[in-house]
């Protein structure tokens, strides 16, 4: 039987770096750290150590995405799939909360808003 993938989530903002590896729902890992502006520096750091607690066999299989309004250049250097973070907050919300009418989402140099009802509509403020 083939193995089902891990799932591992990078959400790069404008000033934090957030890793998450999972297994279906249940959550493997998280780390949620400022990037202080060095952003791969902070994932590599953030990777390694991921490594070294969970020690998992070099076979196991893993899929990998980035997010979040720093993370479009780390992407495209590692060759990782981008999704955008609004996107990707309201595919989770409408998974995980599909009664929710909206979700707000305070980032370190802006707030965005997701209206559910009535259609989708995302609002955002300005930095």
């Amino acid at each position: 039987m083939e193995q089902r993938p891990l799932q591992l989530g990078i959400d790069i903002g404008s000033t934090t770096a957030k890793l998450v590896l999972a297994n279906g729902d249940t959550v493997l890992w998280q780390k949620y750290e400022r990037h202080f502006s060095l952003v791969r520096e902070k994932m590599a750091c953030m990777l390694r150590e991921l490594s070294a607690e969970l020690a998992l066999p070099a076979e196991t299989p893993v899929c990998c995405a980035v997010s979040g309004s720093a993370g479009l250049g780390l992407s495209t250097a590692v060759g990782l799939p981008f999704v955008q973070e609004v996107f990707a907050t309201s595919e989770i919300v409408s998974v995980r909360v599909p009664d929710a009418s909206a979700a707000v989402e305070l980032g370190g140099e802006d707030a965005k808003i997701i209206f559910f009802e009535g259609g989708l509509d995302e609002r955002m403020n300005g930095t």
